[in-house]
């Protein structure tokens, strides 16, 4: 009997919040620092959370609390009897020696609350599980997202002091300086690019821009090529657009230099074998993980990127292209879908901490002109969010004279922490491959 009423009661330890309310009165130092780990709603007792309120609520006015500030906070307020009266809020320095612990109690209580929040969950799952009118899938979303929310927001602010900073930074500088290597991010394969860059970086939101037939898929395989491919780097890749036989047969072709057209009729001679059997050969083991879902749902999305990260260790993903995905909510604005896109992409890169590059379409007034910041289609936001910017240029003219080799610009129009220039490059139409461009000399 005792066991179950045990389990009807939700975990919660009261001595555990007097502690931490009673080490704020006896110690005010120590309450901007447990304001930047509690909300109100982590305290189990009613009572606890409307003492913590008062507490919250002076040190919102830069009143120095102590038990009679308090006192006369919660009378003000009208809420004094609620948290059990002078009395109670007097006995609470009794339950605590010093404030030195303070940390330790904070956990305790942040731990039960977790454990509160799991158990409404898994009720809510139950009930809709049960529901025939929900669809198992959408659960299933839904139930991930909010636990990935649930151990988000259970984080505490972080306040670095200048002197961290600085030692972290010196240390970083000279793990990179021993290391001796001028990339300290993912290298794209374009040399004068990664020069630019220092290769992709942790954290960033890369957009790639371009016109359609321009060349953005060929330009993100071709870095794949080279990231997973050569360098064995592990690469995840979400095809909205084309199936992963299409992305396979693309990826053979450029490996082997072999023409494209020829994988698609199949006219191929005993010298294109043998060039796509050792590509095939370069391609087998590489970590490369293609996912080719069209018109994703942004939840999905962010769903698989988090499996990719964490099961198989992927060190940057590709999406082709922001226009497909889709959102919960199929009927708003362009504006408000792009925007709510471009601003989850990038808090899904520091969440991942790994370079999330996305494929973007450009307005139709960059036809024939090399694209900038004011024609990426859709929202300004794309534009505020992602760290750097690239544009694909290339002249349609040339393009239609089927020129085996092509001059190609990649147009670095915004660089957070870097410069911005034109990159040039060349294009290969029958493998649709970009590759370097040799020097003048």
């Amino acid at each position: 009997m005792a066991m179950e009423l045990k389990d009807n009661v939700p975990p919660q330890n009261l001595a555990a919040e007097q502690a931490t309310l009673g080490a704020m009165l006896l110690d005010w130092s120590a309450v901007p620092e447990v304001i930047t780990k509690l909300s109100v709603d982590r305290f189990y007792s009613f009572q606890h959370q409307v003492i913590y309120e008062g507490i919250r609520s002076l040190a919102n006015q830069s009143i120095h609390g102590d038990m009679l500030t308090l006192v006369n906070e919660l009378s003000k307020l009208g809420k004094l009897e609620q948290a059990g009266g002078t009395g109670y809020i007097a006995s609470l320095t009794d339950t605590v020696p010093t404030s030195s612990n303070v940390n330790y109690y904070v956990d305790i209580v942040l731990d039960c609350a977790t454990r509160r929040d799991l158990i409404k969950l898994s009720s809510e799952l139950k009930a809709h599980a049960f529901d025939e009118t929900k669809n198992g899938k959408a659960i299933l979303q839904a139930a991930e997202k909010q636990i990935f929310d649930m151990n988000f927001n259970s984080g505490t602010s972080s306040l670095h002091m200048m002197s961290d900073i600085i030692r972290d930074t010196i240390m970083l500088i000279d793990m990179r300086y021993k290391n001796n290597e001028e990339l300290t991010g993912i290298p794209s394969g374009i040399a004068q690019l990664d020069a630019m860059t220092s290769g992709f970086q942790n954290s960033e939101l890369i957009i790639i821009g371009a016109r359609p037939s321009i060349g953005k898929t060929a330009f993100a395989l071709s870095m794949m090529q080279t990231i997973a491919i050569e360098k064995n780097i592990p690469c995840g890749f979400f095809s909205l657009e084309m199936s992963y036989q299409s992305i396979g047969q693309r990826l053979l072709a450029q490996v082997a230099r072999v023409q494209s057209g020829k994988l698609r009729n199949g006219r191929l001679n005993i010298a294109d074998f043998q060039k796509l059997q050792d590509a095939a050969g370069k391609c087998f083991n590489a970590p490369l993980y293609i996912v080719d879902t069209p018109n994703m749902q942004l939840m999905e999305l962010k769903s698989m990127a988090r499996q990719m990260a964490e099961n198989q260790h992927v060190k940057i993903i590709f999406i082709d292209y922001i226009g497909l995905i889709t959102t919960e909510n199929p009927n708003a604005p362009v504006y408000e879908t792009v925007s709510e896109i471009s601003k989850s992409l990038k808090a899904l890169a520091r969440e991942l901490n790994i370079p999330i590059v996305a494929l973007c379409q450009v307005a139709r007034a960059a036809e024939g002109e090399a694209p900038n910041l004011a024609q990426l289609r859709g929202s300004g936001s794309i534009e505020q969010d992602a760290d750097v910017v690239l544009f694909l240029h290339r002249d349609r003219k040339i393009m239609e004279e089927k020129n085996p080799v092509q001059d190609a610009t990649c147009i670095v129009a915004k660089q957070r922490n870097g410069a911005t220039g034109d990159v040039e490059m060349i294009f290969f139409p029958s493998f649709t491959k970009f590759e370097n461009k040799a020097p003048e000399n």
